[in-house]
């Protein structure tokens, strides 16, 4: 061999020419000029040393050397279309590690209720769960998709509104039987209230719908949803609480369900560029179906599918 070894590219126009039995023929199939497909013959005749073609009337005869390439060839050939083959079954193959954002309470009390059937269905998917209320960047990547509870706004998204889970507020029966059940909002007074110790906007939200909260003074606070859910689970005190994690696993009594009430409008979002890619396009839409069904039915019950 007299050159540096040839591309594929080379043995694959030497193949054209030889079933095409021309060079415009070998160009048309190959969706190549005439003369890139004269050179590309020429530099493996130059690499092995060897006449590959004659001219002929008819066009380009085959010489005997060629016709003991000819296997070869087709061999690379057939590895070559079984290489793409295996790469394209790979690319729809659902694989690969997925980093989903999301609250507190939605990452631990409900988030893997929908993904333990998820897991496994697609054993070859790896979990990433990071719990935050701060609006991660999916543009960076901080995170692969996003569940939010505020419209996402950033462009070059791809958002599905999952629904609009409730709140109500809850305490447990026994806090009740302790201290009476309160029956307007200025009974609420009275009461150990659960919430924040810092403001926030779904509290402004809140203060605007239900101008009587501004003037309450929460007795139990903490800056964790999760936290506060496990105060009101605990007989602490009153506070807000998803109408579908009232029930379980600490049954909890609704107050004042005619006066208080507030939903929140809950969106799975994730970067346009990844919905071509299988993994991220399944957990998005298993994420999104499984949030809806517990908006809609308000149960923790068959989230997953």
């Amino acid at each position: 061999m007299k050159a540096g070894e040839p591309s594929w590219d080379v043995y694959r126009t030497f193949l054209a020419v030889l079933e095409e039995g021309s060079l415009s023929g070998a160009a048309r199939r190959l969706g190549l000029a005439q003369p890139s497909v004269g050179r590309h013959i020429d530099r493996l005749e130059e690499a092995l040393g060897l006449q590959l073609f004659t001219r002929t009337r008819l066009g380009l005869a085959p010489t005997a050397a060629a016709r003991d390439l000819e296997p070869f060839a087709k061999t690379m050939a057939a590895q070559a279309s079984a290489l793409r083959r295996m790469g394209a079954a790979q690319a729809e193959a659902v694989r690969g590690v997925v980093r989903i954002s999301a609250s507190d309470v939605i990452g631990v009390e409900v988030a893997p209720k929908i993904l333990a059937p998820f897991v496994a269905a697609y054993p070859e998917v790896e979990i990433e769960l990071s719990l935050s209320d701060a609006l991660v960047d999916l543009l960076r990547r901080e995170a692969d998709i996003a569940i939010r509870m505020t419209d996402p706004t950033q462009g070059a998204l791809v958002v599905r509104k999952a629904g609009d889970i409730r709140l109500g507020l809850y305490a447990r029966d026994d806090y009740l039987e302790r201290r009476g059940r309160p029956e307007t909002l200025a009974d609420l007074k009275r009461h150990t209230l659960i919430g924040y110790d810092k403001e926030t906007a779904f509290l402004r939200a809140m203060k605007a719908a239900y101008p009587i909260i501004a003037d309450l003074a929460f007795a139990f606070r903490a800056d964790s949803n999760l936290a506060q859910l496990s105060a009101i689970r605990a007989g602490v005190g009153l506070g807000l609480c998803q109408v579908g994690l009232a029930k379980a696993p600490t049954k909890l009594t609704r107050v004042l369900p005619e006066t208080v009430e507030a939903r929140l409008p809950c969106y799975v979002a994730m970067h346009e560029n990844l919905r071509s890619t299988p993994a991220y396009r399944v957990t998005f839409q298993a994420l999104a179906a499984g949030l809806g069904r517990y908006a809609a039915s308000e149960r923790l019950e068959g989230l997953g599918g």
